[in-house]
């Protein structure tokens, strides 16, 4: 494999700076509560008006989105929701008798409350709000809220606000940031304690959730958003350029990767990215130019296995296959996000209304973790009961091994069923005697 651009930068953050600041922040909050947090949507959102929003403002909001809008939402908030229960029907309840007279099974349990973050700064992530509280929604959890940084004079944008309210938030705040975060973790506002916070946001909002973690679940710790074209000789220039182009406007640090086996299609992809780029209104050019020059990568391969070998290395967030055999690369790639094939998707179809979720891991995190599903919302539990009968084994066994191991507590929760169970009968139960 042969570097044709190579990245000057990673995608990495001030992290420091930043914990220091987020961790300040939530300390803040969490000792005074929504005085607190409304201070900083004072200061950092600009906003002093309500923050709960009500089910006026919500209808108000409704009558401000022009109907093609409304029908472009409602087209994929259905393609979401198709998807996510898709994703539900696939996990079920389950038992199996192990040994006779053991049973065990699994359950599928939703958390009870979870909280969902739209980002609305440079962006308004109208699809962000679809992807969240949808999924939370079809996963069957009882308390959904929403929060997302209100404009100054204005809100939540109509568009956004209208979309949290199809999609089935209980309660909308109007905050965004540190604040937004903390107050859903926290229960703030008259919400539920979030059992999960999920949503894609800045830094600030990334680091809140991760100091959380643990307090909370988090669908995960996301970095830069970033994109891999994966191309052969019979993929489109044009098409590979744009789909570039279209994932470095994210940011500064959002990396692009272009893998091919074709050294023509590489060059001209790279001479005509820097001139798509230069089309762009601002500030998605510059993000795109500085994303492009800094982050971006072109690698040359000599084959298809190589291009995957390097694709499953990487772990992109998005991989975009523009390539022949779609089926070939569908079951040899094992490390992505989401996967786009051929050149009828794109990533934008599926960042926008496609149905499959659109908050997925960074950083390469796609090596061992997926995006946000329903699963995310679940818990899949265990449970077991046994017969007397079924008793005897597991418990000569569990005494054994426990005492083994140095347990004697663990050995006398087992010893004492024996007794109980089987008052007339004696039993081996002492260590075996292991060489060291």
């Amino acid at each position: 494999m042969i570097y044709l651009k190579k990245a000057v930068r990673l995608a990495e953050t001030d992290q420091d700076e930043i914990h220091d600041v987020v961790a300040r922040m939530l300390a803040e909050i969490d000792t005074g509560g929504e005085e607190v947090a409304r201070r900083f949507a004072r200061d950092l959102d600009k906003w002093a008006g309500e923050i709960v929003v009500t089910p006026e403002t919500r209808a108000a909001a409704a009558a401000l989105v022009p109907d093609r809008l409304k029908a472009d939402i409602q087209f994929a908030h259905d393609n979401i929701r198709r998807f996510a229960e898709a994703q539900r029907a696939s996990v079920t309840d389950c038992e199996i008798e192990i040994i006779p007279g053991l049973v065990a099974g699994q359950r599928q349990i939703p958390v009870s409350a979870a909280g969902c973050y739209v980002p609305g700064g440079r962006y308004s992530h109208i699809a962000s709000a679809i992807m969240t509280i949808t999924t939370a929604k079809v996963a069957g959890v009882a308390h959904i809220a929403a929060c997302s940084p209100p404009r100054p004079g204005v809100g939540i944008p109509p568009a956004i606000l209208y979309t949290m309210d199809l999609c089935g938030a209980d309660k909308i705040l109007a905050m965004g940031g540190v604040q937004g975060v903390a107050a859903m973790a926290h229960g703030l506002f008259g919400l539920h304690k979030a059992d999960i916070l999920v949503g894609p946001g800045n830094q600030y909002v990334g680091e809140a959730k991760r100091i959380l973690f643990g307090t909370v679940g988090i669908d995960m710790v996301a970095g830069p958003t970033d994109s891999m074209v994966v191309a052969d000789a019979t993929a489109d220039a044009e098409l590979v350029a744009m789909d570039l182009v279209g994932q470095a406007e994210h940011g500064y640090n959002s990396p692009v990767w272009l893998v091919t086996s074709d050294l023509g299609l590489a060059e001209r992809v790279m001479e005509r990215v820097p001139v798509l780029i230069d089309t762009l209104p601002e500030p998605n050019r510059q993000s795109a130019k500085a994303a492009w020059a800094d982050c971006a990568e072109v690698m040359l391969c000599d084959s298809a296995e190589e291009m995957a070998t390097v694709s499953d290395r990487y772990g992109p967030e998005h991989l975009h296959i523009q390539a022949a055999d779609l089926d070939w690369w569908l079951q040899r790639l094992r490390s992505y996000g989401s996967l786009f094939l051929g050149e009828e998707t794109t990533v934008a179809f599926g960042d926008k209304t496609a149905g499959p979720n659109h908050v997925l891991p960074t950083s390469g995190a796609a090596r061992y973790t997926g995006g946000l599903s329903v699963h995310k919302f679940m818990k899949t539990v265990t449970w077991q009961r046994a017969t007397r009968a079924a008793a005897r084994p597991l418990a000569e066994a569990t005494a054994r091994i426990s005492r083994l191991e140095g347990m004697e507590g663990h050995a006398r929760s087992a010893d004492i069923r024996l007794a109980k169970f089987f008052p007339d009968e004696s039993f081996d139960l002492s260590a075996a005697d292991v060489p060291s």
